[in-house]
C-alpha cells in the first residue's frame, strides 16, 4: 500500500501548478487547427545519399499525391504499412510557434521543406521500427514557416496509420497551459481513485468482509493508474511514454477483474459462477497479454484491439447477467451497478472512437470514474454514519447491562459476604466472623479498654436430639440464639461456634457487668417453655465460662482459651451455672 502513496504526490502538485499557470501565460495569438489542406501518399520514399528522402526534393507525378481532409487512415490501405502526409503551413503570428499533435500512428519523422525536424521512434533501413509508445507530440518551427511544406513519414503495423486526434498550430505556452488545463480533472479523479484504492486495501487487511474490499480496492487502483497514465500531463512526470502506455494497459486490462471480484460476492449459482468465469477470463488475457509484450514477442499497440473486442462482448454478458437479477439486489448494489454501467458506457464510447467510429472527440472517462468513486465512497459513509449510531445504541445498552449486572454482582457479593458471616439455622454470625471481631477488638483492648469474652453450651444437647429429634433440635437452637441476642447490647457480638456452642465478646466490659448479663441470660433460660410444634420440648439449661481482659490475662487473643477453661470447670460443677476463669484458677 505504501507504494500508492508517491503516485498521489504528483497528481496534487499538477493540480497546483495548473492553478498558478493561467496566471503566468501571457495573450497570443490563438491556436489554428490544420484540419484541411493535407495531402497523402501511400509507400515509403526511396533514400537519396545523403539519407534525404527523395520525395521531399523530387516532383511527382500529377496524381501521386492525394487530397486528404486529416492526415489519418487514408483509403485504400490494403495492409500497406508506410504512407506520407504533407500540408503548406499558413502564416500566423505566433511568438514561440510549435506544433501540437494528439497522438501518431505509430512512428514517424516530420520535415520542414527536406530537414527532418522531428523524429518519433527509430526507422531501420527498410524504414520499419518498433512500437515506442503513444505520447502527445510538441514540433517547434522556425519563425519563418509560413509558406513552406511540413510532411510526415509514417509507419504503422496498427489498425490504425497516421496522425490521430488533432493537429493545432500553436504557441509553446498556450500549448502547455491547454495541456495542464485539460489534465487538471483527470489528475484529480486519478488521485482521488488512487487514494481510495489506498484505503480499500487497508480495510481489505482488517475487514471480515475481505474479497469485497479487494475488489474495490483493485478496481480504483486500475482506474486510477489508467487515468493518470492517459492523461498528457503524465509526460511532464516521466517522459516515457512506453512505461506509460504499459501502465495504462495494466489499468485498463484489470478493470473486469477489479469490477468482477466485487460483484461475485452479491451472488451464488449460476451468476456467481459466470461473473467468476468473466474476470478470471479477463484476468488471464491481461496476465498473457503484458507478459507477450514485455517479452517481446508482440506490440503493445497489438493488445488493445483484441482486448477492445473481448471488453465489447463481455460487458453486455455482464450487464444481462446483472439486469436479470436486480431484484435480488438491494438499492446500494443497484447504485453501485447504475454508476458502473455510466462509467462502462463511457468506455465504450471511447474505444469508439479510437477506432473510428465515433467522430474524434474528447470522452470523459475519468468523470465516468469519479462517479463510481463518489458512490462508493458515499456508500462507505452511509454504512459509517449507521455503524457509529449503531455503537451509540449498543454502548448505551452496554452501560446500562453493565450497571445492572454491576448492580446484580453487588448484591451477590453482599449476599455472600453475609452468608460468609451468618449462620444459616439461627442468624448469628458464624465462627469466621467471631475471628475476625476477636483480632479488630483485641486491638482496641490493647489501648487500654476492657474485653470480655463468655462461651456458652447447651447442656445435655446430644441426648436432647436423640430424645426429640434433630429438628427439635434446630427449634432450640434458634430459641436459644434469640434469647442470647436479646440479652445483649448491639455493641456485643454474639456468635454460634458450631453444634451448641455460643460465643459472646463484649467490648468495654468488665468481669462484673459480664456475669451479671450472663446471669440474666440463664434465668431466662430457666424460665422459657421450649416447644417445638405442639409439644413441649421441657427444660433446657446453659453452661458459661467468661475470662476478661485484662482481669485474667495479658494477651486479649487468649481469651477464648480461657473461656473455655471456665465453661469445661462449669460442666464439671454441674452445669446450670457461670464460672470466671478466675474461679477455675482457685
Amino acid at each position: 500500500m505504501r507504494r500508492l502513496v508517491p503516485l498521489l504526490w504528483p497528481c496534487i502538485t499538477l493540480s497546483l501548478v495548473l492553478l498558478l499557470w493561467p496566471a503566468m501565460s501571457v495573450a497570443s495569438t490563438p491556436a489554428l487547427d490544420l484540419d484541411e489542406g493535407w495531402e497523402y501518399r501511400w509507400g515509403d520514399s526511396p533514400l537519396l545519399a545523403d539519407g534525404t528522402p527523395a520525395w521531399l526534393r523530387e516532383s511527382a507525378p500529377e496524381g501521386t499525391w492525394q487530397s486528404i481532409d486529416f492526415p489519418s487512415n487514408p483509403p485504400g490501405r490494403e495492409g500497406r504499412r508506410h504512407a506520407w502526409f504533407r500540408i503548406t503551413l499558413p502564416a500566423g503570428e505566433w511568438r514561440d510557434p510549435v506544433l501540437y499533435v494528439y497522438s501518431i500512428d505509430l512512428i514517424a519523422q516530420a520535415f520542414l521543406d527536406d530537414v527532418l525536424i522531428y523524429q518519433h521512434g527509430s526507422f531501420d533501413e527498410r524504414g520499419e521500427g518498433p512500437f515506442v509508445g503513444w505520447p502527445w507530440h510538441m514540433i517547434s518551427l522556425p519563425e519563418d514557416f509560413a509558406g513552406r511544406q511540413l510532411s510526415f513519414r509514417v509507419y504503422s503495423n496498427y489498425t490504425d496509420i497516421g496522425l490521430w486526434g488533432e493537429v493545432r498550430l500553436m504557441d509553446r505556452p498556450d500549448l502547455f497551459t491547454m495541456i495542464l488545463q485539460r489534465s487538471a480533472t483527470d489528475l484529480a479523479v486519478s488521485a482521488f481513485c488512487l487514494l481510495l484504492a489506498l484505503l480499500a486495501a487497508g480495510f481489505a487487511l482488517v475487514q471480515q468482509r475481505r474479497r469485497n474490499f479487494i475488489g474495490i480496492a483493485l478496481f480504483s487502483f486500475a482506474t486510477g493508474i489508467m487515468i493518470l497514465a492517459e492523461t498528457q500531463a503524465s509526460q511532464f512526470l516521466l517522459a516515457r511514454p512506453l512505461a506509460w502506455d504499459y501502465m495504462a494497459a495494466g489499468g485498463y486490462f484489470a478493470l473486469p477483474v477489479g469490477i468482477g471480484l466485487l460483484l461475485e460476492t452479491w451472488f451464488s449459482g449460476r451468476q456467481k459462477r459466470w461473473i467468476r468465469y468473466l474476470w478470471q477470463f479477463h484476468l488471464g488475457y491481461w496476465l498473457l497479454a503484458i507478459g507477450l509484450a514485455l517479452a517481446g514477442v508482440v506490440n503493445l499497440s497489438s493488445t488493445f484491439p483484441v482486448y477492445d473486442v473481448l471488453l465489447a462482448i463481455s460487458l453486455p454478458l455482464l450487464f444481462t447477467l446483472l439486469i436479470a437479477s436486480l431484484k435480488r439486489l438491494g438499492g446500494e448494489q443497484r447504485l453501485i451497478i447504475a454508476a458502473y454501467g455510466v462509467f462502462a458506457l463511457l468506455l465504450l464510447l471511447d474505444m469508439s472512437v479510437a477506432h473510428g467510429l465515433l467522430a474524434w472527440q474528447r470522452i470523459p472517462v475519468s468523470l465516468g470514474a469519479l462517479l463510481f468513486s463518489l458512490v462508493i465512497v458515499a456508500i462507505s459513509l452511509r454504512h459509517y454514519a449507521r455503524t457509529q449510531r449503531e455503537l451509540v445504541v449498543l454502548n448505551q445498552r452496554l452501560e446500562k447491562e453493565v450497571a445492572e449486572r454491576t448492580g446484580e454482582l453487588q448484591q451477590m457479593v453482599e449476599r455472600f459476604r453475609i452468608f460468609s458471616y451468618q449462620d444459616p439455622l439461627t442468624g448469628l454470625k458464624n465462627r469466621r466472623y467471631f475471628n475476625e471481631m476477636l483480632a479488630r477488638e483485641a486491638a482496641l483492648a490493647k489501648r487500654g479498654t476492657p474485653l470480655t469474652l463468655a462461651m456458652l453450651d447447651i447442656d445435655h444437647f446430644k441426648l436432647f436430639n436423640d430424645l426429640h429429634g434433630h429438628e427439635a433440635g434446630d427449634s432450640v437452637l434458634v430459641t436459644t440464639a434469640r434469647l442470647i441476642g436479646e440479652h445483649f447490647r448491639e455493641a456485643d457480638v454474639v456468635c454460634r461456634l458450631g453444634g451448641e456452642e455460643f460465643v459472646i465478646l463484649m467490648p468495654s466490659t468488665a468481669e462484673g457487668q459480664a456475669r451479671e448479663a450472663i446471669e440474666r441470660l440463664l434465668e431466662a433460660v430457666r424460665r422459657h417453655r421450649f416447644e417445638h410444634g405442639d409439644s413441649a420440648l421441657g427444660r433446657v439449661a446453659l453452661s458459661c465460662g467468661i475470662a476478661s481482659y485484662p482481669t485474667h490475662t495479658d494477651d486479649p487473643c487468649a481469651l477464648v482459651q480461657l473461656a473455655d477453661t471456665a465453661l469445661y470447670h462449669a460442666k464439671r460443677s454441674g452445669r446450670d451455672r457461670c464460672e470466671t476463669y478466675a474461679s477455675t484458677v482457685t
